[in-house]
């Protein structure tokens, strides 16, 4: 069922954050921001390696004193994931995190003091080749820039990051990717389109502020639905006040839909209605928590009955049609097996990881 995406994404220059490209022909990638107090280095660690567990490319770490600059070179020191230290206004943090192995900054260069201590931060990472996000918020803009124009804009956004690029352009760096967030939809879709059209560099995708897990994920899949259709994203963060986990897991669902990108289980089940054989609802969700840790790209469809089930079923990787105590089990578009209602949470969980496992010795993996 996997199948190419029609979307001619946008040419941009490509950047690396440690071992992950982005921009130019790379995947888009899905990052997320830890939630805990960062000078707590055994739970840092902890969300870190369970963002990893479910896929993200990227983890970005708030950095906003030296006691957490100390405390992000032992949480540096115990994970794999590339990591982005968010910093503002003191440049020595930058230069700390820098010695200490960060992949990424993220930090405006017009809000760190004097010229000399920015020429200091994009000299070392020049030197250690390690990139700069430049960041502009809605709710943040410069003082002038908010007296030009009233109030947030899409221009007024544009304006904001152009500034910081033109201080990094000076100074001869142009490992540079940028956000102009907003939580409104519209004006962060307006605010991307037009810096889309005025700079090369790879772009960060994401609508700030989203809200909650529900809303938050409606919110975004609108706004960054919307762009990513049009070409313009290299990589996204969805922003939600939850479990920072859930935003990967939403982010990766945003490009599986787009066909932009495939990784975990694509699990495709109906609504459920008076016709299903079986309880669909607590199946899915069973299956969602179960998998959880499966990042093979893998079409499971569940269907409660045979109007749609079957064609659904032969069209995915492993597929299961509702019958009336026993469902028609798929596997590749042939039918495989009939199997009591009561044991489909289990035979499809066993079915899927067998395939993980199949695949894996094909490709000669241990």
């Amino acid at each position: 069922m996997h199948s190419e995406s029609p979307i001619q994404r946008r040419k941009t220059r490509q950047i690396h954050i440690g071992k992950v490209a982005v921009g130019g022909d790379a995947p888009i990638s899905v990052q997320s921001m830890t939630n805990t107090e960062t000078r707590d280095v055994a739970a840092t660690v902890a969300q870190i390696r369970r963002l990893e567990a479910v896929g993200a490319d990227i983890v970005r770490v708030s950095v906003p004193s030296m006691d957490a600059a100390a405390a992000f070179k032992a949480i540096r020191a115990e994970v794999q994931t590339p990591l982005v230290a968010d910093i503002h206004f003191d440049h020595r943090i930058a230069l700390q995190v820098m010695a200490d192995g960060v992949d990424g900054l993220r930090i405006n260069p017009g809000n760190i003091g004097a010229m000399d201590k920015v020429r200091l931060v994009v000299q070392m990472a020049k030197d250690k080749g390690i990139p700069i996000r430049i960041g502009v918020n809605a709710g943040s803009l410069e003082k002038d820039i908010q007296e030009k124009y009233g109030e947030p804009s899409a221009e007024a956004l544009v304006e904001s990051a152009l500034r910081h690029v033109a201080i990094l352009d000076e100074l001869n760096f142009h490992d540079v990717k940028i956000s102009v967030k907003a939580s409104d939809v519209f004006l962060a879709v307006d605010a991307y389109r037009l810096l889309s059209q005025q700079v090369d560099y790879p772009l960060h995708l994401g609508i700030t502020e989203a809200g909650g897990l529900r809303s938050g994920t409606v919110k975004s899949a609108i706004g960054l639905g919307i762009l990513l259709m049009a070409g313009i994203g290299d990589t996204i963060r969805v922003s939600l006040a939850a479990d920072p986990v859930e935003e990967i897991k939403v982010g990766f669902d945003m490009l599986k839909s787009l066909h932009l990108r495939q990784k975990g289980i694509n699990l495709i089940a109906c609504p459920s209605c008076s016709r299903q054989e079986f309880d669909v609802i607590s199946t899915v969700n069973a299956l969602e928590a179960r998998l959880e840790d499966i990042l093979e790209p893998m079409d499971i469809s569940v269907i409660g009955c045979v109007v749609n089930g079957i064609g659904e079923a032969k069209e995915a990787d492993i597929g299961l049609a509702g019958g009336d105590k026993r469902s028609i089990l798929y596997y590749r578009g042939q039918q495989v097996d009939r199997v009591e209602n009561q044991d489909i949470v289990d035979i499809l969980e066993k079915r899927v990881r067998a395939e993980v496992a199949t695949r894996r010795a094909a490709r000669g993996e241990g």
